[in-house]
């Protein structure tokens, strides 16, 4: 297994540089305002716009997490990259609204929908998602790269894994408190070129390792392939109907629909579940809404938008077929085939993986020639950097915007400014100590996927459900993020205990009474608990608020679709372009093939 070279070092070196310089020009060009630090003074252009979106996507659970899911599952996790039709929703029906409402975040919207306390609650749930997720997983994911790449490094008594992870963050820091949002959009811009390039060379230099595409087949099985028939365990069932375990004589042990097998990704989740996330995710949150509102106008944000969902498109070739390669080279070197690879980071003795997550920093170690190796490094650093940047800035902009100016109203810009950067350092903090329970978790991805199924659907509701229903009101609105994210906490409470204590040689970790009612709820695969907490939100947002006084129509003129106003639909209507239309139905036909493709 090859190491970096110092010609990879030098690359690494000169993109760092080429990316301090870029952030070093934003910063002197901008203005110490909240508009131009916290949404770029709504100057960029649709391809900053579409890059910098798909940038702040492709981060750390891509290129560690992704990756990984692809050596274990296929290209199971693939349906959540073909949501990228979510960004044509994201830039034809809510980009109007968000823009006519000239908010700077996500819980603004929702004081102007529905009321001030609305906005407040919203702005703790989405700091406390960005916390346990974006933070906590994008230092979390530096350690691991960096962990693999350079396994003997130690200072101090620091591991690879720690010293990669503070790398990572204080350089991503540094330019995103300096510059701000203009900066972060820059850079994500340069690093999404970087990225695509880099991630492209592992998938191209690893189908030649394997042998070619048909080769990869012929050697990982075509269940692998199949995104709609996802690895099933042993003595387990794979059907439409609710889980079941069977005995190997036959006879069916126990039915239900709680136990949560690993590897298993039913049907009537992915159908249910996660589209919910991809809508709150793509539509709502403000880490990537961020983005469309920085365009200065509808048709830039929207064609914005499109192109972000052509690059979204991407993430199954580069990042999960990878991951697939990856499995196939373990397999022929078992076989004796690929003597000059070597996986035993992520593998026992046995050949079985252990850890997935190092499958993509391991395939840039046993595939790519010098030099190359040193570009894809420094894309992995940049998938890394550009989530960490964007969360930054989002946290920033939700603490101060949100919360502080409430507390503080008469506070100066430059003020305002030096509080975001000292809300984000402070968010790192409590990141950092989260770390423990991703390390306990299955998996990145699917630790990821967990956590977003318990907080994005009473998100979901009060957006869509506010946006098409314009009865609902303030006290719906806050019945249903506040009982949504009650439970959720409290399954991401259940959950967290298993994971801080696995079990080990020498322990069998924490577990619950079987049959218990924790045991029960912490055994619900987390897609089916999902529904439960949508459905939870959405009957208390309709209960209460039918139970209370309808809203006053007039003050959400041009919120709702009942209340839209005939200069509003004109305005909206002369943003439309026959290109825009085209585009935004091709990228339909991409999605379609893809299904069609991965459908064995």
């Amino acid at each position: 297994m090859h190491t970096l070279h110092w010609i990879d070092w030098a690359v690494i070196a000169a993109y760092f540089g080429l990316l301090l310089g870029v952030s070093w020009w934003v910063i002197l060009r901008g203005r110490e305002t909240t508009s131009d630090y916290f949404l770029a003074a709504h100057s960029l252009g649709w391809f900053t716009v579409g890059a910098s979106i798909f940038a702040s996507n492709i981060g750390s659970e891509h290129l560690v997490g992704l990756a990984g899911s692809g050596a274990t599952d296929g290209v199971a996790m693939a349906h959540y990259e073909l949501h990228a039709w979510c960004l044509l929703v994201l830039g034809w029906l809510l980009v109007p609204f968000y823009m006519r409402s000239r908010v700077f975040t996500m819980p603004q919207f929702l004081e102007k929908r529905f009321s001030p306390a609305s906005r407040y609650v919203l702005s703790i749930i989405s700091l406390v998602a960005y916390i346990v997720t974006k933070i906590a997983v994008g230092i979390y994911a530096g350690g691991v790269v960096f962990q693999a790449l350079l396994p003997e490094m130690n200072i101090a008594g620091w591991d690879g894994f720690w010293i990669g992870s503070v790398l990572v963050l204080v350089v991503t820091g540094l330019y995103t408190t300096l510059g701000g949002f203009r900066a972060v959009a820059y850079t994500e811009a340069l690093q999404t070129i970087i990225l695509i390039i880099g991630s492209a060379l592992v998938t191209w230099y690893g189908l030649e390792k394997v042998g070619g595409w048909h080769e990869l087949h012929e050697t990982v099985g075509s269940e692998m392939f199949n995104i709609w028939k996802p690895i099933v365990p042993a003595g387990v069932e794979f059907t439409w109907k609710p889980i079941s375990e069977v005995a190997p004589t036959g006879q069916l042990v126990r039915q239900a629909w709680y136990f949560d097998f690993p590897h298993h990704y039913p049907w009537l989740g992915m159908v249910i579940c996660a589209p919910v996330i991809g809508l709150w995710y793509w539509c709502t949150d403000q880490y990537i809404v961020q983005r469309a509102l920085g365009a200065p106008n509808q048709r830039e944000a929207r064609r914005g938008c499109i192109f972000a969902g052509y690059l979204k498109l991407l993430p199954v070739f580069i990042f999960i077929i990878p991951g697939v390669i990856c499995w196939a080279l373990i397999i022929k070197h078992q076989a004796g085939q690929a003597s000059d690879v070597d996986f035993s980071g992520m593998t026992n003795a046995q050949g079985q993986i252990t850890d997935s997550g190092q499958g993509f920093p391991l395939m840039v170690r046993n595939v790519l020639p010098i030099g190359v190796r040193g570009m894809v490094v420094a894309g992995l650093l940049a998938a890394l950097m550009s989530s960490l940047a964007g969360v930054f800035n989002a946290c920033a902009t939700l603490f101060t915007i949100d919360l502080y100016t409430k507390i503080r109203s008469g506070s100066s810009e430059a003020h305002l400014v030096r509080v975001g950067r000292i809300a984000t350092a402070v968010m790192v903090l409590i990141g950092m100590m989260w770390i423990p329970v991703i390390r306990g978790s299955r998996g990145l991805y699917d630790y990821l996927q967990n956590v977003q199924g318990y907080l994005a659907p009473p998100i979901f509701v009060v957006f869509f459900l506010g946006i098409f229903w314009k009865r609902l009101n303030g006290a719906g609105c806050l019945a249903a993020l506040i009982t949504g994210f009650v439970v959720g906490l409290f399954r991401l409470g259940v959950d967290t205990m298993p994971k801080l204590y696995p079990p080990t040689a020498d322990s069998p970790g924490f577990t619950y009474a079987e049959n218990s009612f924790l045991w029960i709820v912490n055994k619900i695969y987390f897609q089916y608990f999902s529904v439960i907490i949508l459905a939870i939100s959405a009957a208390a947002m309709i209960i209460v608020s039918y139970l209370t006084r309808k809203p006053d129509y007039q003050q959400l003129a041009g919120l709702t679709f009942g209340t839209l106003r005939s200069e509003d639909r004109i305005e909206t209507r002369h943003s439309w372009g026959a290109g825009e239309l085209a585009t935004s139905l091709g990228l339909l036909v991409c999605i379609v093939a893809a299904y069609l493709y991965f459908t064995g």
